[in-house]
């Protein structure tokens, strides 16, 4: 049981919620929401986070019970968020020390030609194990993601501080042209996870290449890039991995990769999912390429854990992530949208979900992602709204199973009665409807709603975040 609180006038009437689907009889007329499915715009492939850099490792720490609690929050469609996208980090380091991501061949066979010296473990950093337990619980897309090639792949003989990779253009080494041997590397790795009975969906071939750091990390241009795909794409094609799509190339920032996109017009045909990050600027508009695009990281790396979904709209609130999250998907055209870290220890805000010991605590953060992702499915598609409430940010999703989701996002303080019709697809008519609601108070809870002649009526709380379902 629950109360749910509707203001209507000067008046308020409390109501004891006994299940999703009780009638509500409208008492205010409220806006008209029209829903447009012959308006369509982007694919959704989904929502996620990553466990690279040894945060699978912490997970492994935790006790049984809790390991499985902290994969269902992330994972499940019933219990948690429902992410349908992982995020793995492949190795370049040569060990395991401080929070490295090992090579799977942590010493130079000798030179680009010599026969290569792979390494397995089986457990690659323990994200094997996060991948089969994500698969377990309906994820599909698996996102392989190397930071940076080996060392001695690279100008400055080091998987850290920048470098480049020898080959690509304006890198020449004394040691040779490593491209095809790091393209041989990269499927070597996906074909380890295959024996593992886990399939690797997209591939990049490197992280934030227009930022040095003191961990992995490789500079490239698009230039270079576009270098590295020309071997990149037909290696994976020889290996019968031609269904592995080529992601690139996940700058620090929205506006980096934009500016990148004329740099590989000569492999557009190789690209699968342009990718970039929200650290040095954020979606705010479409990029010019015809491939799908997806946000891959973005964080409140350093403000100090909160847990909460709104207290003056700061960067760890959840309903910042839930609007953040709106601006790339309706804005910016993204088809994709993932948080950092998933899981790990620590006291910032850069996860969604806290581990402390044996104890794991998920922020509104993560209950902001879930209350897209457990909704908006892969493969949903983006269609039209019209009618949008003050004050209520807006936006519609048919899933391929034909069901429609509608996401209210309430800015204000007081609750705003909404009406939704559909319209389109040949007569689509709702005989089926749910709403839930995320707040200060819920996580994507039930939320009492009406539904009569396809007209679903709903009131949205203030600072809150709602989804009807309509099938």
């Amino acid at each position: 049981m629950r109360l749910l609180l509707l203001t209507i006038g000067t008046f308020s009437l409390s109501l004891t919620v006994l299940a999703r689907t009780a009638s509500l009889e409208t008492r205010q007329s409220g806006s008209t929401i029209t829903v447009n499915l012959d308006q369509k715009y982007q694919t959704i492939d989904g929502f996620g986070c990553s466990e690279a850099f040894q945060r699978a490792v912490q997970i492994s720490k935790l006790s049984e019970e809790q390991q499985q609690y902290t994969f269902d929050l992330l994972f499940s469609t019933t219990k948690g968020a429902g992410l349908s996208i992982l995020r793995n980090g492949i190795g370049s380091s040569p060990d395991m020390s401080s929070d490295h991501m090992v090579s799977i061949q942590p010493k130079s066979p000798g030179g680009p030609s010599s026969p290569p010296n792979y390494v397995w473990d089986g457990s690659d950093n323990k994200q094997l194990w996060v991948s089969q337990e994500a698969v377990k619980r309906g994820v599909k897309t698996i996102y392989a993601n190397a930071w940076s090639a080996p060392g001695y792949m690279k100008t400055n003989n080091n998987d850290a501080n920048g470098g480049t990779l020898c080959g690509v253009t304006g890198a020449s080494c004394s040691s040779g042209d490593w491209r095809q041997a790091y393209a041989d590397y990269l499927v070597q790795y996906i074909k380890y996870y295959l024996d593992a009975n886990v399939t690797i969906t997209h591939l990049g071939f490197v992280n934030e290449p227009d930022l040095t750091t003191s961990y992995a990390s490789m500079r490239m241009s698009g230039s270079q890039a576009a270098d590295f795909i020309k071997v990149l794409g037909p290696t994976l094609e020889k290996a019968n991995l031609s269904s592995v799509g080529i992601n690139c190339c996940d700058t620090e920032g929205w506006s980096s990769q934009a500016g990148m996109l004329g740099q590989l017009n000569s492999v557009d045909n190789f690209i699968s999912t342009i990718t970039a990050h929200s650290y040095t600027s954020s979606p705010g508009s479409p990029m010019n390429t015809r491939h799908r695009v997806w946000q891959t990281e973005a964080a409140d790396l350093n403000g100090q854990w909160q847990g909460g979904w709104y207290s003056n709209g700061g960067a760890g609130d959840g309903m910042t992530w839930a609007n953040n999250i709106y601006t790339a998907l309706v804005n910016a055209n993204a088809s994709g949208y993932l948080y950092w870290i998933g899981a790990q220890t620590g006291s910032t805000n850069s996860k969604l979900v806290r581990i402390d010991g044996d104890n794991v605590t998920a922020s509104k953060r993560l209950w902001a992602f879930g209350q897209w992702s457990r909704f908006v499915r892969p493969g949903a598609i983006r269609v039209g709204v019209q009618g949008a409430a003050s004050g209520i940010r807006t936006a519609a999703f048919q899933n391929i199973d034909g069901s429609v989701a509608v996401q209210f996002i309430n800015s204000g303080g007081s609750a705003t009665n909404v009406q939704v019709e559909v319209n389109g697809a040949s007569g689509f008519n709702s005989s089926t409807a749910a709403a839930y609601v995320t707040d200060n108070s819920h996580d994507i809870s039930d939320l009492t709603m009406s539904l009569n002649g396809g007209t679903a009526t709903v009131s949205v709380p203030g600072r809150a975040m709602v989804t009807v379902v309509l099938k």
